[in-house]
This record gives structure tokens, C-alpha cells and sequence, in this order.
């Protein structure tokens, strides 16, 4: 939902550079296992990878017209905690993700209630969306869903600015052209809406390499 919309852009504008494409939600080594370039949320921590930032995102609390008919609309974020919440968790350490909530400009931690936990975003999509109750989400991964109105976001005042991407790849070695163009043209299209790119064919393979 995010990630192909970029990539399929970076393939029309860039026609004659293979990808081997690797999508899980583990913390991968990226030089022992041999990527060229890999797109992570949060900082880079590794002395050994150069970095790149590809844009900021925000999130969103939602949940259904429904549900929020029945149980009522939060209003600030200590109404949460009469609510069903549900949970994202960090595969690589099983913690729960955070919710960004702030308060008078100021970050806040309530111990929110945990009606489910899941380590990707889809079954809380489906789950918001089927009334079930809230979740916070990234906004790139409900955008569709919002402008469709169901499910709706409440509490977008009480929420900071919170998540940004990176483009990571090794520092020990120069990166080759098709990395390059890679880097760069994820870094400016990853966030953008999804949008047709024009068709240009100026690259030219070497080799089929991990993207």
C-alpha cells in the first residue's frame, strides 16, 4: 500500500534496472545479507550504512462511524481508555508500538487498553474498519480508507509528528548507478500520493542486484 506505488514509478522511469524485492518486517542485517539498499523506518544505528531520509509521516487514531456511534468519540486522549484498542507490536523485539499522543504540546504515556495485538497493519485496518475499535495507524496506510469515510479519525489535534523513513545502503563501497537512482528516487516519491510516472528508458544493467 505504500511501498509498490514508488517502486512501480521507479520501474517506468527506470525500465532497464532489475529488482530483486524483499519485504518482511524483521530488522535485516543489510551488508551481511548482501542488500544493496534497504527502507526502514526509524534512525540508522550502524556506523557501516550511509543514510538518507525519505520523508516524514504522521498518524492517525480510527475507528468506525459505528463504533463510535455506540461507545462515543473521544475527545481527548484520556477518553481512550473507556475504548477497545488495538495494538501494534515490533516484530523484532515483540514491544508495543507507542501511540504519538501529546497533550497541551506535551508527549503523554496512558497505559491504553489492549484488545488485540498484531504484528502488521492489515488485520488492524480490518479490524477498525468492522467496528471492533480503534487503532492508530500510520496516515499512508488508511489514506484510501479515510477519503472513503469509513473508518474516520478522531483525536488528529492530539497527535505529533512521529515517523519518518530512511534510505539505508552500505558505506564501505561506492554505490553503483542503478543504486544511486534508486536511493534518489525513493527518497523523492516514497510519500508522495501515488501518481503515473512518465515512461523513460536511460539506464543501463550490469547485473541483477537486491533492492
Amino acid at each position: 500500500m505504500l511501498m509498490m506505488p514508488a517502486i512501480m514509478g521507479f520501474m517506468r522511469a527506470y525500465p532497464e534496472i532489475p529488482l530483486d524485492l524483499d519485504f518482511t518486517d524483521r530488522l535485516v542485517d543489510v551488508i551481511d545479507e548482501g542488500f544493496d539498499a534497504v527502507i526502514r523506518t526509524g534512525e540508522a544505528r550502524d556506523n557501516r550504512l550511509m543514510m538518507r531520509r525519505a520523508g516524514r509521516f504522521t498518524h492517525r487514531i480510527v475507528a468506525s462511524p459505528d463504533c463510535l456511534a455506540a461507545r462515543g468519540t473521544p475527545a481527548t486522549p484520556a477518553d481512550l481508555l473507556g475504548h477497545a484498542c488495538h495494538h501494534h507490536k515490533y516484530p523484532s523485539t515483540g514491544r508495543l508500538e507507542r501511540w504519538p499522543l501529546i497533550l497541551d504540546g506535551r508527549d503523554i504515556d496512558l497505559n491504553l487498553p489492549v484488545a488485540s495485538v498484531a504484528s502488521t497493519l492489515g488485520p488492524q485496518i480490518f479490524l477498525a474498519d468492522e467496528g471492533f475499535g480503534l487503532v492508530c495507524l500510520p496516515h499512508y496506510a488508511v489514506r484510501a480508507q479515510l477519503r472513503r469515510g469509513s473508518p474516520v479519525s478522531v483525536l488528529d489535534e492530539h497527535l505529533r509528528e512521529s515517523g519518518a523513513f530512511h534510505m539505508l545502503w552500505p558505506a564501505s563501497r561506492h554505490p553503483s548507478p542503478e543504486v544511486a537512482a534508486f536511493v534518489s528516487f525513493m527518497a523523492g516519491h516514497l510519500l508522495r500520493e501515488p501518481q503515473a510516472m512518465p515512461c523513460r528508458g536511460t539506464a543501463t544493467v550490469d547485473d541483477q542486484r537486491r533492492s
